[in-house]
């Protein structure tokens, strides 16, 4: 259990600390010199009678400049252990505090009333009774207040009791079955050992020898763990609820700082805009408005950032809403973890809240639809919220991407709900919900019927085309995983890139059909230069203009390949030609650039040229820069594609 002391300056904080544990959490020089706490201080007890379960104290500031220094201990405690004087009483920094608390959603804890050495026993009474009235109406409502004498030792027994029971008591946090996360506080070098990360695990569980990533970061910067020690103990592993260091391989010291997170690299995510369940603090004098500007603490970071609240454009002191937070510099953030939000001069606390989605979108974020899925985001289990937002999301679900959102590896996915429709493999790709599913089939077979009779002397759109006219926004990924479904269900045929009703057809006349059998072992014999138009009509002794007009058929039919004006393909070769594109993208990483094409085709720069460009018109290359990428979502032209069907 990780108890975090919290209250005013020179209320005694490490001084109790030290009665309850025998350490002085006070370790830097300054602080000696100061008498007051600077930095993070940790002590740690063992409880009597229950082997391995240890106490961990977390010690911070109480100097009202050093509030950001208190949130950095606070994320992350089991238990809030508030002091108060009984000479001065409640205080300033009590309040502060008491609302770092509550925002921060603890409901366990106690109250100490300390220095009743120095005061008579009705002044004693007299504060307890102003702390259990502090704490009216917040999650720390009628927890005890014991007095207590770090001098004298007078109630330390008793508090000590109270904390190994509360100990004893507690419940996993619940994220033992999530990824591992720790949000790091301090850095340092020692001697022999190098760089050391400490922190509060917050879920998961890591062992010496294990990858991890730190973020976020410019760059993705992966360390190796050497060793840990949990409350200066080494350990072989640590786990979600455990104070920890991890001496760190890979990374020197200015490498990683407070405010980043240690994560699985599964989990390593980065974000500038996230969507929140915000409360604000009871206290506040006036409503919280969309646009005011806030430090952010989540972890132990501190971010500057702007507040979008998304159910009106004031919240009263309070009161609770949905809200996005616009940060200034990406920060790391999952499913669950507590914010909370200080004005703009960091000299009081606002609000605060938990996290409901860290991919949160800048368009269309109070649309009804993104209100639904945000509604499915506070749903008790992975596995429910997935459901809601199955059912929400309209255009699918990035699975991978939430996954990590939730901390959650690909081998903890929940199982999908019947009748999804699901592109990639278990924990990743694309989900899309079954009503989704359903009604973007209607609307595909819709634009078909339309398409036909619009343009009945056409086969039929490609895919692409297709795609843009009965479902734009759906991913690419998901509508190639739908025809698929339609093609193979009969409802659709798929003849190269071009998709239409099975009913539908273009018929040849006798003239055409002439044509069609002399131009094909033509077209056969030019291979991958392809034939012009003229060309064929000068060899085949027909007409030019209705060789055009029959070649332009044959290609709406989906017999033929029109790659620029007059120069056609028949299906074979474009399928060869298309097999060397994949090959290419797979020795080079995806992309395929003219001169490497051109030099495995053996054909004219222009001519390799020509014929990527008609693959990007297509849909099976991505014209990027001066390259063209691989679509790896498309199984257009590919010779073993199940719903593929080539004319001959």
């Amino acid at each position: 259990m990780i108890v975090g002391t919290a209250g005013h300056i020179d209320h005694g904080k490490s001084a109790l600390v030290a009665a309850l544990t025998g350490m002085d959490a006070d370790r830097l020089p300054e602080e000696k010199k100061r008498g007051i706490s600077i930095e993070l201080g940790y002590a740690w007890l063992d409880v009597p009678g229950d082997a391995g379960l240890r106490i961990g104290f977390v010690d911070v500031p109480g100097h009202e400049r050093l509030v950001h220094t208190m949130l950095a201990g606070a994320t992350g405690i089991d238990y809030a252990l508030l002091l108060v004087a009984a000479d001065d009483g409640p205080m300033p920094q009590t309040r502060e505090h008491l609302a770092v608390l509550s925002l921060l959603g603890l409901a366990r804890g106690a109250v100490a009333i300390t220095k009743c050495d120095l005061v008579d026993a009705s002044r004693v009474a007299e504060v307890s009774a102003q702390a259990s009235a502090l704490l009216h109406g917040t999650p720390l409502a009628g927890v005890p207040v014991l007095p207590v004498s770090a001098r004298s030792g007078d109630g330390v027994e008793a508090l000590r009791t109270l904390l190994f029971e509360a100990a004893r008591q507690t419940v996993a946090r619940g994220r033992h079955d999530q990824a591992f996360r720790l949000a790091i506080d301090r850095v340092f070098v020692l001697d022999g050992v190098g760089t050391v990360a400490t922190g509060t695990v917050h879920a998961g569980r890591v062992r010496a020898g294990d990858e991890l990533v730190v973020t976020p970061s410019g760059r993705p910067r992966q360390v190796r763990v050497r060793g840990l020690h949990v409350h200066d103990r080494r350990v072989e592993e640590a786990h979600a609820g455990q104070r920890c260091a991890l001496a760190l391989a890979g990374a020197s010291r200015d490498d990683i700082a407070r405010g980043q997170w240690l994560v699985a690299p599964g989990v390593a995510l980065s974000t500038d805009r996230i969507d929140l369940r915000l409360a604000v603090w009871r206290e506040e004098a006036r409503p919280l408005r969309s646009g005011t500007p806030v430090h952010a603490h989540l972890g132990a970071g501190d971010t500057l950032g702007t507040v979008a609240l998304l159910d009106g454009d004031a919240l009263a002191p309070g009161a609770s809403a949905r809200a996005q937070l616009v940060l200034r510099e990406p920060v790391a953030a999952w499913h669950g973890d507590r914010v909370v939000l200080r004005d703009a001069s960091a000299a009081r606390t606002l609000a605060g809240g938990a996290v409901l989605d860290a991919h949160a979108p800048a368009r269309y974020r109070r649309t009804p639809q993104r209100m639904a899925e945000l509604d499915a985001c506070t749903l008790d289990t992975p596995a429910d919220r997935l459901a809601g937002l199955l059912a929400a999301a309209v255009h699918g679900v990035d699975l991978q991407g939430w996954l990590r959102g939730q901390g959650l590896h690909a081998d903890m996915a929940p199982p999908l709900p019947p009748g999804c429709l699901h592109a990639g493999d278990a924990g990743s790709g694309w989900a899309l919900g079954a009503g989704h599913a359903a009604a973007v089939r209607e609307a595909a077979l819709a634009a078909l019927r339309e398409y036909h009779a619009r343009v009945p002397d056409e086969l039929g759109p490609d895919a692409g085309r297709l795609r843009r006219l009965s479902a734009p926004r759906l991913p690419e990924p998901l509508w190639q995983v739908l025809l698929a479904r339609l093609a193979a269900d009969g409802d659709v045929t798929v003849r190269g890139p071009y998709v239409h009703l099975p009913e539908h057809g273009i018929r040849l006349s006798a003239s055409e059909e002439r044509i069609a059998q002399k131009t094909a072992p033509l077209l056969e014999q030019a291979g991958f230069e392809g034939a012009w138009a003229r060309d064929l009509a000068r060899e085949a002794r027909e007409p030019e203009p209705l060789m055009r007009a029959t070649l332009a058929r044959l290609a709406r039919r989906g017999d033929l390949h029109q790659v620029v004006r007059d120069l056609y393909y028949p299906p074979q070769a474009i399928v060869r030609l298309a097999a060397i594109v994949r090959a290419l993208a797979a020795r080079d990483g995806g992309e395929v650039t003219a001169a490497r094409f051109r030099d495995a085709t053996g054909l004219g720069r222009k001519r390799a040229i020509q014929i990527l460009e008609y693959f990007d018109r297509v849909g099976l290359l991505r014209r990027v820069g001066d390259t063209h990428r691989l679509r790896t979502d498309t199984t257009l032209f590919a010779e073993e594609s199940p719903h593929a069907e080539t004319a001959s």
